[in-house]
């Protein structure tokens, strides 16, 4: 077709379209163009670059062009037409007020502490905000669309709010209420929930929410304190609290996993009791999360919380640290206590105890057994009150066969034994810890990014994390660190090098063609063995057989891409 013909048909479906030439002035224009541009039917002379400028934008993402109070323009992608004069463009917008509106108000939301989940008429997810997928640990896109009652189930067996609002198109105030995601996290919430009715229709419903967990918790905490300030003995003025605490507790570990949920499950139980407990963890997996997370669940919570990495303190000092010094020890010694006299009641955590000398370990021991050190030049001993948590980097059995652990001081520190899985071993976390960098990097770099692109996403499942959850902290920093201030999201282009050349898929082999002989040929058969059986019993059913299988609805699409599925015929 010819440009006039495509100008007009364009028009007629309220789209403006107009012809520049390489100046930017405009040639011609439509009607809906001269509408949208509130110019003269006559528009020779005047510079698009002057009237809307965002338009030339050939990047692809979406920008809004002001042009009066209120009205917003975006640029649309051009039909292909005949005749464009050599050295001319023909640029094609549209009226883009109501997707500004919701941009706008989505930045609105996404800065408010309370949780908002909004729905549509039938109760399924339209929205999340960044305090709701904080709070529910949810990623927006794995749920959109998704029923309520598929994403959320009340733990006293109540019905869900919104449904309940848009039903009988009366607001719910002031309701406690306690439910699970289908991800496994418990969350505690009161909220204000109302129906959206318009002209006698309705159409959706939202919450508005807040932890009661936190709420609750705060309250504890003033009463707490109210009760300190007045009961508060002479001796206790003496010797005061220690400013030695631990800031995280469980529920800042970022994860929907099933296999994170397990590892959490296990430290929150080991965290009742006194025993020692051996956290190991490739580097970058969050293994101090873990220690500050167990200590902050257990009834030394109101002790002190001390941690030293045995791999960056020069071993002739290391041990003074630990166990303290007398005047005169050595050369310029003072009288100093060591970290267990200050962990006295608390917790100790030995962070890369592997990295510690052999001849040192063994003096942990007679501490880890009878609670009795000695300070270096010291002849007095002194009882101490610490639980012991310690942090290695390789497998246990591995330091000890080579030489790096004490057998005798594994058996006394690992008598509970946590295994953090790697980043790589989780992928279902993955969308989720990015978006909880993000939102951590706009307060830190006074950033308003939104999410990453799917693109990014299928790297980011790609790669193999060596430096884990850290790494990937890094790279969300990388990015917005070097963003332009006007761009809303992570794109390729802007995540370090080598995540996108190591993290591009490379040809795989059917799990049928894998070597079955090497452990990662025989892994991948038996998952895709697993796909293929729960997606015939669930009859193809996408979110039936994530469910089944406890992953996400969008890492299972993935999988089943990278196996190269055939759904419909599995149904043969």
């Amino acid at each position: 077709m010819q440009y006039r013909q495509v100008m007009e048909t364009l028009s007629q479906c309220g789209l403006g379209a107009v012809l520049t030439d390489a100046d930017s002035c405009l040639i011609a224009a439509n009607a809906a163009a001269c509408r949208l541009l509130q110019i003269e039917d006559m528009p020779q002379g005047k510079r698009l670059l002057d009237l809307a400028a965002p338009l030339f934008d050939k990047s692809g993402a979406k920008t809004y062009a002001s042009v009066t109070f209120s009205q917003y323009l975006t640029r649309c992608p051009t039909p292909e037409t005949d005749d464009v004069p050599e050295g001319c463009e023909l640029i094609v917008f549209r009226d883009a007020t109501s997707d500004t509106c919701h941009d706008m108000l989505m930045n609105v939301l996404n800065q408010i502490s309370e949780a908002v989940i909004l729905c549509d008429e039938h109760s399924r997810i339209w929205m999340l905000n960044d305090a709701a997928v904080r709070m529910d640990s949810i990623v927006t896109k794995d749920v959109l669309g998704e029923p309520l009652s598929s994403v959320y189930h009340a733990l006293d067996g109540s019905e869900l709010l919104i449904p309940g609002v848009i039903r009988d198109r009366r607001p719910k105030l002031d309701v406690h209420q306690y439910y699970t995601t289908r991800f496994g996290k418990n969350v505690d919430i009161v909220s204000n929930t109302f129906p959206i009715v318009q002209r006698g229709q309705v159409l959706g419903g939202f919450s508005v929410m807040e932890d009661w967990s936190t709420v609750d918790s705060l309250h504890r905490q003033i009463i707490g304190l109210q009760e300190k300030l007045t009961n508060r003995t002479e001796a206790d003025r003496a010797k005061g609290k220690s400013a030695l605490t631990a800031r995280y507790t469980f529920d800042d570990i970022i994860h929907v996993s099933p296999k994170m949920n397990k590892v959490v499950g296990i430290c929150r139980q080991a965290a009742k009791s006194d025993s020692s407990l051996m956290i190991y963890g490739e580097t970058g997996t969050g293994k101090e999360l873990f220690a500050q997370g167990i200590h902050n669940a257990s009834r030394r919570a109101d002790g002190p919380f001390l941690a030293i990495n045995c791999a960056a303190i020069p071993e002739n000092l290391l041990e003074s640290m630990l166990f303290g010094t007398e005047r005169g020890a050595y050369t310029g010694a003072e009288r100093r206590a060591g970290l267990f006299e200050q962990a006295n009641g608390g917790t100790l955590l030995l962070d890369e105890l592997n990295s510690m000398n052999i001849t040192l370990q063994s003096k942990l021991l007679r501490v880890l057994q009878d609670g009795i050190i000695r300070r270096v030049g010291g002849m007095n001993e002194i009882q101490v009150d610490v639980r012991v948590l310690s942090n290695i980097n390789i497998p246990p059995y591995q330091a000890m066969a080579e030489n790096k652990l004490r057998r005798d001081l594994f058996y006394r520190l690992g008598v509970v034994n946590i295994n953090v899985p790697p980043l790589r071993e989780r992928s279902e976390d993955i969308a989720l810890l990015a978006k909880h960098f993000i939102m951590q990097c706009n307060k830190k770099l006074l950033r308003n990014v939104g999410d990453v692109d799917g693109a990014v996403l299928e790297r980011f499942r790609a790669y193999s994390w060596p430096g884990n959850v850290r790494e990937l902290q890094h790279a969300i920093e990388h990015a917005m660190n070097i963003l332009p201030d006007d761009a809303d999201t992570i794109t390729l282009g802007y995540i370090p090098e080598h995540i996108v050349e190591d993290g591009a898929p490379a040809p795989r082999q059917s799990p049928a063609a894998a070597d079955k002989s090497s452990l990662s040929g025989a892994m991948q058969e038996m998952e895709h063995a697993a796909i293929c059986r729960v997606l015939r019993e669930t009859g193809g059913n996408i979110s039936e057989a994530a469910r089944v299988l406890q992953m996400s609805r969008q890492n299972l699409q993935y999988r089943i891409k990278r196996y190269k599925i055939d759904v419909t015929a599995l149904l043969d």
